[in-house]
């Protein structure tokens, strides 16, 4: 397939790619008002609102059919079909531009090896990056206009989404991102760096145990759980076990765990690729939720409420089995630089301190990606190398002074603005 998909003239894959663009824009649209938290009836392809007329056979036409639905302004409010409109050109010229980007100019390649030679070489892995990315993206999409609009993340974008992660793993198709040279001129983005290559231990017992170990976490983070201690860690336990009993999505859970533990299974047998692959994806998995969780916690103590929404955590969990656990906490950390300028002159208009951080973690995605070698390969890997084990150290600093920050923050917004 890719193989074929290399012979097309390039133009040619620009115009479908376009096509494809389009297409996703017009289901990102979809999900954004389906899976919102209070579903809307906007759009030509959802259930139309009771008030509105019968739609028309130009309403269904990308880009053209949000222009022929302003007349349900009255109904939706003035203007609401210039963001889905906006959103579907971008995603018609954003998905060709990536393309071009990731397959073509080897700015994701280290210094040396962008050059024609190594561009060819490398275009049928980089072809299944992109294709890995744009899934991703477009998740992304949708769950960043979500948020914005009702301070949430759906886990019905969020775990799909990281399912088609490690399946994309488990098949080597989702190869990753470059990695500095080792052996190889150019390596992929593993679980193990910027270590040596992973050692037999993890195609043993530690490697399965690590695996399963973090699909159970996964599977049980998702479930329904309340921990309540004013009365006793034995009421504590009794309310814990009620709350996920209690839960409807509990046999589905288990389903899940049971169906992904026996995929795991299948995969650490067949050893080799397939399964660094799907480890580096549960890897990822695991840090990108883990570090947005802990930042979660100590924030929810610090604030004397939910300092962010659990949807951030399984939103970085997705995104950190796309991309591996590397690229997931250079994004987590560079969210707040791209969302720095937002949020002050949000709040200083609105007085409004509930801001969603998930479009911010979207976009500290892309930076990372966009600057791949010089902030992932050089900066962080360089500096791990360097530091090792105290990187672990300084992350549980990092956290406490942030818990201390958001602490005098609560305490400046009280004495100055009686929140």
């Amino acid at each position: 397939m890719i193989a074929f998909w290399i012979t097309l003239p390039i133009p040619a894959r620009l115009v479908l790619l376009s096509i494809i663009g389009l297409v996703l824009g017009v289901i990102a649209n979809l999900a954004i008002y389906r899976f919102a938290w209070q579903p809307r009836s906007i759009g030509p392809w959802g259930p139309k609102h009771e008030k509105a007329g019968p739609r028309q056979t130009i309403d269904r036409i990308p880009i053209v059919g949000w222009f022929a639905l302003r007349r349900e302004s009255g109904i939706h409010g003035s203007g609401f079909w210039i963001r889905p409109l906006l959103l579907e050109i971008a995603m018609a010229i954003s998905v060709p531009a990536y393309y071009w980007f990731v397959t073509q100019t080897g700015l994701l390649f280290p210094a040396p090896l962008r050059n024609a030679a190594a561009i060819t070489a490398y275009e049928p892995w980089m072809t299944t990056v992109f294709a890995s990315h744009l899934v991703m993206i477009s998740l992304m999409v949708a769950a960043t206009f979500i948020d914005f609009d009702d301070q949430t993340i759906p886990d019905e974008l969020t775990v799909p989404g990281t399912l088609i992660a490690l399946a994309l793993g488990a098949m080597s198709m989702n190869v990753f991102l470059p990695a500095l040279p080792m052996k190889a001129p150019l390596a992929p983005m593993a679980f193990q760096m910027p270590f040596p290559a992973p050692g037999p231990q993890w195609f043993g017992p530690t490697g399965w145990w690590t695996g399963i170990g973090i699909w159970t976490g996964w599977c049980f983070a998702l479930a329904n759980r309340r921990w309540i201690t004013r009365r006793g860690i034995g009421k504590a336990l009794e309310y814990f076990f009620a709350s996920l009993l209690r839960d409807g999505r509990w046999p589905l859970l288990l389903g899940i765990w049971i169906v992904g533990g026996i995929g795991i299974r299948i995969v650490f047998g067949f050893k080799g690729a397939s399964w660094i692959g799907l480890l580096t994806a549960l890897v990822g998995l695991a840090v990108g939720g883990g570090v947005v969780w802990a930042i979660r916690i100590v924030g929810s103590v610090a604030m004397r409420r939910e300092a962010m929404g659990f949807g951030d955590v399984t939103l970085m969990a997705m995104i950190g089995a796309f991309i591996g656990w590397q690229g997931a906490v250079m994004s987590f950390f560079l969210a707040p630089i791209a969302a720095i300028a937002i949020v002050l002159v949000y709040f200083i208009i609105t007085r409004n301190s509930e801001i969603p951080f998930g479009p911010y973690l979207c976009v500290g995605t892309m930076l990372s990606i966009f600057g791949w070698d010089r902030l992932v390969n050089g900066w962080f890997l360089g500096n791990l190398a360097i530091l090792g084990p105290f990187m672990l150290w300084l992350f549980v600093a990092m956290t406490g002074i942030m818990g201390v920050m958001l602490y005098f923050w609560r305490i400046f917004k009280e004495r100055f603005f009686g929140e």
